[in-house]
């Protein structure tokens, strides 16, 4: 069932840390929902190449707002989070008369946008959706290394983001147990969408071989460039595999920009390996495709923590779309994913990373076995095809009780 069986229904998504469309997720289910009838407006920051503070891309309405400063610190968090808030609210209400809503689709990070879907759900009878992407007390204690004052703080926005929405999605199992046990959320509210990549997008292209710099192989990692991200665990592997183990056949090239880039930069310098890494910076889909598909191996250095245990790394299934092997911290989540289409090194060990990296690349055959193995996961389980209809699914459960349940879609994955 889509909005165009009946009234046509009107979207507000809100997204605070990136901008649309670069944010591949909220983009996709954007067009899912204007494909299947709905209109579709999103308010989200300014970013690199998406400076307008309005425009329309393929019937979605963009209304973006710009944030004086990248957030590091949790002072600089506060302030961030809170113009954010109070410019998502200001250009919500240029929305609501512009071009009108009835739902409010909030994705998080901050676990403070219930405070608009709240007001609007009280005030108006907004419905109010709450899209979890990241679990924010996890993310916290990730950061700044302590359950204290705010962690229980972001415990309690947590909650009453579930407690204020009708219905809630999650980016896996894990994200859902949280929203049950620890939301307070009705299991049959509770539908997972995964974040599943578009074949359409991630295209099989020929390698570049300059992207190798006259080396043999090439380690890729596409992603942020953050404290969590572990990419200084993944520059010691490299340290170690060409000084240690005397590989200088491999180039590495990193993709991604964020509040760690210039430090891992340093770092890099710092060990002597940075003729070894290439740091692209935030770039356009083109040239993160030629690196990617130019790479013999690809790497997910995410440090082992509650936080990325739980969470579906989205660059995982970018890898796997591409055909490309994979070497990963042994995480739950990315375990989930990845399968049989990637090597698991023990938890933040940058040393076994190395090691099974370099397995890799002195086995062809394998490679290109794993390589396989995770593309047709992709095309016949993961990609977003199979997971518009979940989405779709809880927009209906927004207006009826005889939307379809997650329960529907559990048995169908099982």
């Amino acid at each position: 069932m889509t909005a165009s069986a009946g009234k046509k229904r009107r979207v507000l998504i809100l997204v605070e840390n990136l901008p649309s469309p670069f944010d591949r997720r909220v983009w996709q289910e954007a067009t899912t929902l204007h494909a299947n009838g709905y209109e579709v407006s999103i308010i989200c920051p300014t970013g690199k190449g998406y400076e307008s503070r309005y425009e329309e891309i393929e019937g979605i309405h963009i209304y973006r707002y710009k944030l004086p400063l990248e957030a590091e610190g949790a002072k600089g968090y506060a302030i961030e989070y809170s113009l954010a808030l109070f410019h998502t609210f200001r250009l919500a209400w240029k929305v609501l008369f512009q071009r009108g809503f009835d739902i409010i689709h909030a994705c998080n990070p901050p676990d403070l946008l219930f405070l608009i879907g709240g007001f609007f759900k009280l005030t108006m009878g907004k419905k109010f959706l709450f899209d979890h992407h990241d679990i924010n007390p996890e993310l916290y204690e990730a950061k700044f290394g302590r359950r204290d004052f705010f962690y229980k703080l972001m415990v309690l926005f947590e909650r009453w983001s579930f407690n204020t929405s009708d219905v809630s999605i999650a980016t896996n199992e894990s994200y859902k147990k949280i929203a049950i046990e620890r939301g307070g959320m009705d299991p049959d509210k509770v539908y997972v969408v995964r974040s599943g990549p578009k074949l359409d997008r991630l295209k099989v292209l020929p390698p570049v071989a300059a992207l190798k710099k006259g080396r043999r192989f090439l380690v890729g990692y596409v992603g942020v460039m953050g404290a969590q991200e572990g990419i200084d665990l993944l520059l010691e592997s490299a340290r170690y595999l060409i000084q240690d183990l005397g590989r200088t056949d491999v180039q590495f090239g990193l993709v991604g920009g964020g509040t760690s880039l210039d430090q891992m930069k340093q770092l890099a310098e710092k060990m002597g390996i940075a003729d070894y890494v290439t740091f692209t910076g935030r770039v356009p889909d083109q040239q993160l495709l030629e690196m990617l598909n130019t790479a013999d191996v690809c790497v997910n250095p995410d440090v082992a923590n509650d936080m990325n245990d739980k969470s579906t790394m989205n660059k995982i299934m970018e890898y796997m779309a591409l055909g490309k092997p994979i070497v990963q911290f042994d995480l739950v989540e990315g375990k989930y994913s990845a399968q049989q289409a990637s090597l698991y090194a023990a938890k933040n060990d940058p040393v076994d990373m190395a090691k099974k990296i370099v397995e890799l690349l002195d086995d062809p055959e394998r490679r290109a076995r794993m390589g396989e193995y995770g593309r047709n996961r992709v095309i016949n389980e993961l990609e977003w095809e199979y997971e518009a209809p979940k989405l779709l699914a809880a927009y209906e459960r927004l207006y009826s009780a005889n939307a379809p349940l997650p329960n529907v879609f559990q048995k169908k994955e099982s």
